[in-house]
């Protein structure tokens, strides 16, 4: 058995591995369960006790000099294999490799959708400030001094004169200051007020408000207007309806209805159970809010309307707590990366 050792261990020293493929073949004849050496461990076992230190020495040897052959081949061809592999990443001719560049936040989709379906019907955009004055958002608008949207409650005053926003219908004060009719704009922005955030509000929010004024606008072209976004937005089976309401600056003021898109009207918690879900005031602008804006009431008449993005959004991605759209979740915005 000595001299099988020994003829086995110049073997190895003379054993020239210049593949994987070799690599492999020379694991297979050596280390696996029915290789050489286990096969010379097993012929071990039997041999007299007297020899058995000496060539247990030598088997150790042998056993040794296999192993390293084989692990210094498997880092040569390893580095080689990566080596080749960085080549071919920074070959500049191959086609690029497609990254995960993430998508729009649900918000931003939505209102996009919002501002591209009233284009098509020629409304502009028009932006404003989101820190205003007394006269911009309260007073310009037929809001009474002792209106309640003027307590603490509800609006984040700086000072006595100054606050965050509470609707973008101050930008449409700002435009009919600014520009003669006739007028035909929509007002996307963020809003402030002093609410509890819950999962149906949230003491920052986004809105779409809009007006027209041009000579002889009517009710009816503020309903068929909407008519037009809903059955955009929403598609042609949505059912519609309005209710009459009260805005100080809007005569007639209603709210808009649409059937519950999450429980097909059947009644859930976003709809309280009634089928329907209110998405947006709209109204005839007051004729005080014309003449405390330069226009004359008595040649010129106009609709307003304004909608929360959040509830659109609720509505067409069946979301149920709007808590969700500013929480950074990954797993939920990634739902919308495609979009």
């Amino acid at each position: 058995m000595k001299e099988k050792l020994e003829e086995l261990q110049t073997k190895i020293e003379q054993t020239i591995i210049s593949s994987a493929e070799e690599l492999e073949q020379f694991r297979l004849t050596y280390l696996s369960r029915k290789g050489i050496l286990n096969d010379l461990f097993e012929e071990f076992k039997i041999i007299p006790n007297e020899t058995k230190k000496d060539l247990g020495k030598l088997m150790n040897a042998v056993k040794q000099d296999v192993q390293e052959k084989f692990n210094d081949a498997s880092v040569l061809f390893q580095t080689s294999a990566s080596h080749n592999k960085s080549n071919i990443q920074s070959d500049l001719t191959l086609p690029a490799e497609i990254e995960n560049i993430g998508g729009r936040h649900p918000l931003s989709l939505v209102e996009n959708e919002i501002v591209s379906i009233f284009n098509k019907i020629s409304f502009t955009i028009t932006e404003g400030p989101e820190i205003e004055d007394d006269w911009h958002n309260f007073s310009a608008l037929n809001f009474p001094e002792n209106h309640p949207a003027r307590d603490m409650q509800d609006t984040f005053f700086i000072d006595k004169e100054v606050a965050l926003r509470t609707h973008t219908s101050s930008v449409q004060v700002r435009l009919m200051e600014n520009q003669k009719p006739p007028l035909r704009a929509i007002m996307p922005g963020r809003v402030y007020r002093n609410e509890a955030v819950s999962a149906r509000a949230n003491c920052f929010f986004h809105q779409v408000e809009g007006i027209y004024i041009d000579k002889k606008v009517s009710f009816a072209d503020l309903k068929q207007t909407l008519y037009y976004f809903v059955k955009e937005m929403f598609g042609e089976d949505v059912k519609v309806r309005f209710r009459p309401s009260f805005f100080p600056f809007t005569e007639p003021s209603a709210e808009m209805d649409i059937s519950c898109l999450l429980c097909k009207g059947e009644g859930c918690n976003v709809c309280k159970y009634t089928g329907w879900v209110e998405i947006l005031g709209c109204g005839m602008i007051d004729p005080n809010v014309l003449e405390n804006c330069g226009i004359n009431p008595e040649e010129y008449s106009g609709f307003a309307f304004g909608m929360g993005i959040e509830r659109i959004a609720m509505l067409k991605y069946d979301v149920k707590d709007l808590r969700t759209y500013f929480t950074n979740d990954v797993s939920f915005l990634k739902q919308f990366s495609q979009l």
